[in-house]
């Protein structure tokens, strides 16, 4: 038996636990000076990279075994790269046959550091994303389950560009966006219509994903005089209370850029979506969209010109993950059941154990069609799914 049943179930949140050297064994010989051997934690819940794993490129047959006899608890067990499937492809084929899911996006977990980071030079970001997309579409190629993101710095809209051809050209599914302000201009810029047609035409959403930008907020927020507060995976790079309060604005302020510029009207088949930076927000950023584009229309003639109330933009083109603690069935009360997707985050901490009954908990009252929604409908709007 399967972790999933009893529906279709769309996984629009899962990762791959890149390798030291992943970005530079899929770099070409020009670029590999370019891009970094990335360093693997070494203290709090995701030290767990062991030597002899990483050296083979899998588990060994043993730890395998272990973690196929969890069958559909398999959540339960390892998680980080112990988990299985977390670095090699055919053991996540096996993880997904245990899983139950339909299908799964799978995002990069270090790679967008040396693709996104504004201190390093504009050529070492993009070729950290080309070497990314070679690796992550490798990775995906084997099992049709598995639809790659790929990664696409926006910071100079030509080399942007090229790179989501390649995107396209690799056979990946989405295109992970940082969301903060790409090169000095708005998404919404002229510069980056090409971008959007080629997503359009593609059929490949853009994402944002937690840690597409800075996810901690300036240290001296915790300067309380006290002793300052450890995150829950306990190295300190993660995220803590005060963190949380502000994790989605980035997104929220690129999403809005998107729709006052009018490219979601430009571009009405373009999709995209805001993963693992929860859903609350989703339904007041609607409210404020529509007051925004009709006092602001005075004064601002681009606003006037837009067809469809920016809400009715936003149902209609993206998606957003909540948390598995958030009351989902409330949010679809407050603004659509159109909205909102599930995700496992496999095979992240976050993600939890029991996902499904996490997400059941926070769905009680909500209609079949919302749950069929949620569970698979709206990502296969999002992906274009057959």
């Amino acid at each position: 038996m399967t972790y999933a049943t009893g529906r279709i179930y769309h996984d629009a949140d899962s990762h791959i636990m890149e390798l030291p050297d992943f970005l530079k064994a899929h770099a070409s010989a020009a670029e590999r000076d370019l891009v970094p051997t990335m360093a693997m934690p070494t203290v709090g819940a995701l030290a767990v990279l062991d030597a002899e794993s990483a050296a083979a490129g899998r588990h060994s047959p043993e730890k395998v075994a272990e973690m196929l006899a969890l069958g559909d608890r398999l959540l339960t067990g390892p998680k980080g790269h112990a988990a299985l499937g977390a670095f090699n492809a055919e053991e996540r084929t096996q993880a997904l046959d245990l899983l139950g899911f339909r299908s799964q996006l799978v995002f990069a977990s270090y790679s967008a550091g040396p693709a996104f980071d504004l201190r390093r030079p504009i050529e070492a970001r993009y070729a950290a994303a080309r070497a990314h997309n070679r690796g992550m579409a490798a990775f995906c190629a084997s099992d049709r389950r598995l639809l790659g993101v790929g990664l696409l710095p926006l910071d100079e809209p030509a080399r942007a560009l090229a790179e989501l051809q390649h995107i396209v050209d690799a056979g990946l599914k989405a295109a992970w966006l940082p969301h903060r302000l790409p090169g000095e201009r708005s998404p919404g810029h002229n510069d980056f219509d090409p971008v959007w047609t080629l997503m359009a035409k593609a059929g490949i959403p853009f994402l944002l994903h937690v840690a597409g930008a800075p996810i901690q907020v300036a240290r001296g927020w915790f300067n309380t005089g006290r002793a300052e507060p450890r995150d829950f995976m306990g190295a300190g790079e993660s995220v803590r209370g005060k963190d949380m309060t502000s994790l989605h604005h980035g997104a929220e302020t690129f999403i809005g850029a998107m729709v006052l510029d009018g490219v979601l009207e430009r571009h009405p088949g373009l999709r995209g979506g805001a993963i693992e930076l929860g859903a609350g927000w989703v339904p007041s950023m609607l409210a404020r969209l529509d007051w925004i584009a009709g006092i602001w229309k005075k004064s601002e003639p681009e606003l006037a010109n837009l067809k469809r109330k920016p809400s009715q933009q936003v149902i209609d083109q993206l998606a957003f993950t909540p948390f598995p603690y958030e009351n989902v069935a409330e949010l679809i009360r407050q603004s659509d059941e159109r909205l909102y997707m599930f995700s496992s985050d496999y095979p992240h901490i976050e993600g939890g154990r029991a996902p499904i009954a996490r997400f059941e908990a926070g769905l009680a009252g909500a209609r079949d069609s919302a749950k069929d929604a949620f569970y698979a409908g709206n990502f296969a709007r999002m992906l274009s799914l057959a």
